[in-house]
């Protein structure tokens, strides 16, 4: 029997609007024993979703297909979610009231994205 992983049994919110960024994602943080919550492409969608569960922590893209948004980010961590950011944008853009939250740049390397999530948890 292996050991196991910070990520097991924890949920997870993924919210991207790229279908297949988002799909690699949730593939990869299945196999470190998460539950998925979405994927979701939409803040709303996420927003949403918020009012029938409660995530252990949150992936979130700060494009959702019209620019930078950084209201779902916020949202999730005045609710004490652990949440981190992915972008394709310079970090730069991040408003100094999100630059706390760890930030992964497009593409993704997965090995991060797992290893940032489970520093979160922890």
């Amino acid at each position: 029997m292996s050991d196991p992983t910070p990520l097991q049994g924890r949920s997870v919110l993924v919210v991207d609007d790229d279908f297949f960024l988002a799909m690699d994602a949730c593939s990869t943080l299945q196999e470190a024993a998460a539950t998925i919550i979405g994927p979701f492409g939409r803040a709303t969608d996420a927003l949403n979703s918020l009012k029938n569960q409660r995530p252990d922590l949150a992936i979130v893209d700060l494009n959702l297909g019209s620019g930078p948004n950084f209201e779902l980010a916020r949202t999730l961590a005045d609710a004490g979610i652990p949440t981190v950011i992915m972008t394709g944008y310079d970090k730069d853009v991040i408003p100094p009231d999100l630059t706390h939250l760890p930030c992964l740049q497009k593409p993704l390397d997965m090995g991060q994205l797992i290893s940032t999530c489970e520093n979160l948890l922890q």
